[in-house]
């Protein structure tokens, strides 16, 4: 078993030192999906949600959030991100978002794609609830992260 890196030796958690590790260029990609029903979709889709631009405002929300991860996870670096694009995708059943965040540093960003996604899916909900209370977020998850130590890994079928 490795090394439990966020627990000192008596077994308290500590943030890991990345003070000595060498900058690289890193990368990291999550998708996640929002099932809706059909109405919902529809709306929008054609910009008629009440509340206004639901993808605008949800794409501003995951870059935010990318951004604060070091304060919404307690033992998460604060990191100052070089790039965060948040792309959404229409499907039959809701909307498939996919987060890629980058940059040069110390250690991995992979948290910033996970909160990325998670906040622009639950802005969905915020800004669509009025239509579909039933919307139901499902399958985040990182699906590549690229840089570092370990280097790149895929997450299988990705």
């Amino acid at each position: 078993m490795n090394k439990l890196t966020h627990l000192d030796a008596a077994g308290n958690a500590r943030m890991v030192d990345v003070g000595g590790k060498a900058e690289t260029h890193r990368v990291a990609i999550a998708k996640g999906a929002i099932r809706m029903n059909a109405a919902t979709l529809a709306a929008i889709a054609a910009g008629n949600a009440p509340k206004g631009d639901v993808l605008g405002t949800a794409r501003i929300a995951g870059i935010m959030a990318a951004k604060k991860t070091g304060e919404l996870i307690p033992l998460c670096h604060p990191l100052g991100v070089d790039a965060v694009n948040i792309d959404f995708e229409l499907a039959e059943t809701g909307i498939e978002c996919t987060a890629t965040v980058s940059l040069t540093g110390k250690t991995g960003i992979e948290m910033e794609a996970l909160t990325a996604v998670s906040v622009a899916l639950l802005t969905v909900y915020d800004m669509a609830k009025a239509l579909d209370k039933g919307m139901v977020i499902e399958g985040v998850r990182l699906i590549e992260k690229r840089g570092g130590k370990s280097g790149t890994w895929r997450a299988d079928g990705a």
